[in-house]
């Protein structure tokens, strides 16, 4: 038996219902290449090897790992790492494919995996992962909204987010505080024109002063009044009011003076 791990954020799922619903939401097809992150005890695991010979497990845990090998032997590919180490895309150049991701993600480490994702976004086709409420919503959340943020945007400018089903508390062991959800996203094959970088550290940093104007976040990142002034956008807004089509726009419109701007965020 393996007992859950409180420093791994380890809550394992132990309703089929729900681990039969996560599968087939997957619609896998042949030649599907999977990746589930975080296996644990298999309970998502043993319907996967039944849908596609082309499963790669990624697990942390070494009693996991041990449980693992043993229940599903050579029918499972099996790797011990942080998942946070792995280079997707190495991966997909190794076998040509783009991947279907999908996992019971640690609370602790939801936003991480997020962003490994979306570093990697090419090559990924689409992720379906089990998070706390919360973030879910986050993920699909609109503008002018207490849940709109950084996620929101990211999310929604890399993928086309979707909340497929809410997951009570009590389908998990230990059970935890809050109840989850089961987020899809599907990642986009061509994204808006404009510079990745500066468009993060545009969101990044006007967010990180929410309560405060546009403008406010866009000084502390280093541009002048007369560099801002040269935007056709109303930089008394706030933060939340922005699409993500907007910040795109704004990113399009500063882009000229990136070089003369701290860029803190990778």
């Amino acid at each position: 038996m393996i007992i859950p791990k409180k420093s791994l954020g380890q809550n394992f799922l132990h309703d089929d219902n729900i681990a039969r619903n996560i599968v087939q939401s997957l619609a896998l097809q042949s030649g599907d290449h999977v990746i589930e992150i975080g296996p644990g005890k298999g309970a998502l695991t043993k319907l996967l090897v039944q849908k596609t010979p082309n499963l790669l497990a990624i697990e942390l845990d070494t009693r996991a790992v041990g449980f693992l090998q043993e229940t599903f032997g050579n029918s499972l590919e099996l790797l011990q790492s942080d998942v946070l180490a792995v280079s997707l895309s190495r991966l997909a150049e190794q076998r040509s494919a783009r991947f279907k991701v999908v996992g019971n993600i640690p609370y602790y480490i939801t936003s991480d995996i997020l962003f490994w994702l979306l570093d990697q976004h090419e090559a990924v086709l689409e992720a379906t992962l089990m998070v706390q409420l919360e973030v879910a919503q986050r993920f699909v959340a609109g503008p002018r909204t207490k849940e709109y943020g950084i996620l929101s945007i990211f999310s929604k400018h890399y993928t086309e987010p979707r909340l497929l089903f809410k997951v009570s508390r009590n389908s998990f062991y230990p059970v935890p505080n809050v109840d989850s959800a089961v987020v899809r996203l599907v990642f986009k094959r061509e994204l808006p024109v404009c510079d990745d970088l500066l468009f993060r550290n545009i969101v990044r940093a006007t967010f990180g002063k929410r309560r405060k104007t546009l403008r406010n976040g866009l000084k502390y990142m280093g541009f002048t009044d007369d560099q801002l002034r040269s935007t056709g956008f109303d930089l008394t807004r706030r933060a939340e009011e922005l699409s993500p089509q907007d910040y795109v726009a704004l990113s399009l419109d500063l882009q000229q003076f990136k070089e003369q701007v701290t860029l803190a965020f990778s």
